[in-house]
């Protein structure tokens, strides 16, 4: 079983399971199918990221109403339609992933509450950016109503995988710019706020990188504070040229701190710290461009909602984003 180092606070590593900071939780990883060309690449990059963990893979197919007599034969019931997808990915990944271990789930009731107890169960839930959004879905990076409700309301890591997703997109071209899955794997992107740091999107961003071969680019966008009274602040005069200085110096030196424990938990892993100015969602758009996974944190005392950083990035980055939940 793979396990993380999560720094106590004194910056001694203590072991615990992978993707969790303090409490132990199944060692698996759970895909959201239903049937869909965006659910499969969904499934297809939750049986690499099982394999890459040494885990076995959960299909859920959620959201299908009880069996009900079917009054024609020729018409299959929703249950059975549901067993057909879960036997149809199942045989498809363990022809492409002989190695893994698989196994197929269909609860029963709505999509979002089935999903999340799932999610409780698993190490992280993987879902796709479109199918599990309904007929509306159009091109892009698109997550719909259930996969960013769960994505809002988990307790434990999801990961929303756009459709389309290859597994050479994860990778470096190779010399001559030709997509590759024999190059090494892109940085592992990690969005930092140093005001409020969550230790469980420390852990999976180190535990991605590390299990990837992959550097760690972690950012922090900062912006220049509100004053509490009169108007905000404009564009900077020279004057202010000083205090934005100290405080991007300030920032720069708390991202480190805060970084410290975790380059000594994950020697192996290459740490990139970068200091920005600006809006963060703009920030991690541009760094995820070249990246294999975004990872953001979710703070779970603001209620069950993305904030703003996250709802940009999952509807805008064009690589996997992991939304993990920490108080």
């Amino acid at each position: 079983m793979k396990h993380d180092r999560t720094p106590s606070p004194s910056g001694t590593p203590r072991t615990t399971p992978f993707g969790s900071a303090r409490t132990a939780v199944p060692h698996v990883v759970t895909v959201g199918i239903d049937g869909s060309y965006a659910s499969m690449d969904a499934a297809d990059w939750a049986a690499r990221e099982a394999l890459r963990h040494r885990a076995p893979l959960r299909l859920v197919h959620a959201g299908a109403p009880p069996a009900l007599p079917a009054r024609d034969r020729r018409v299959l019931r929703p249950a059975d339609r549901a067993r057909g997808v879960l036997d149809r990915a199942a045989i498809t990944l363990a022809y492409v992933h002989p190695a893994l271990e698989i196994h197929a789930q269909q609860p029963r009731g709505p999509a979002v509450p089935a999903l999340l107890a799932a999610s409780a169960q698993a190490e992280s839930l993987v879902l796709g950016s479109r199918g599990l959004s309904g007929p509306t879905g159009f091109g892009g990076f698109l997550v719909g109503s259930v996969a960013g409700g769960v994505a809002a309301r988990a307790e434990r890591p999801v990961v929303l995988v756009r459709a389309g997703e290859r597994p050479e997109d994860a990778h470096v071209p190779d010399a001559a710019g030709v997509p590759s899955r024999g190059t090494p794997y892109r940085p592992v992107v990690l969005g930092v706020d140093i005001e409020h740091p969550g230790d469980p999107a420390f852990a999976y961003a180190f535990a991605a990188a590390e299990v990837r071969g992959a550097p760690l680019h972690a950012v922090h966008a900062w912006t220049v504070r509100r004053p509490a009274t009169g108007p905000p602040p404009s564009t900077a005069e020279p004057t202010d040229l000083p205090g934005l200085l100290g405080a991007e110096a300030d920032a720069r030196d708390r991202l480190g701190t805060l970084l410290a424990p975790w380059r000594r938990a994950f020697p192996q892993v290459e740490v990139v710290a970068e200091v920005v100015f600006g809006r963060p969602g703009h920030h991690l758009l541009k760094a995820s461009l070249g990246a294999s996974l975004l990872v953001i944190g979710r703070r779970v005392t603001t209620g069950p909602r993305l904030g703003r950083t996250a709802h940009s990035a999952v509807h805008r980055v064009s690589c996997p984003v992991a939304v993990v939940p920490y108080a």
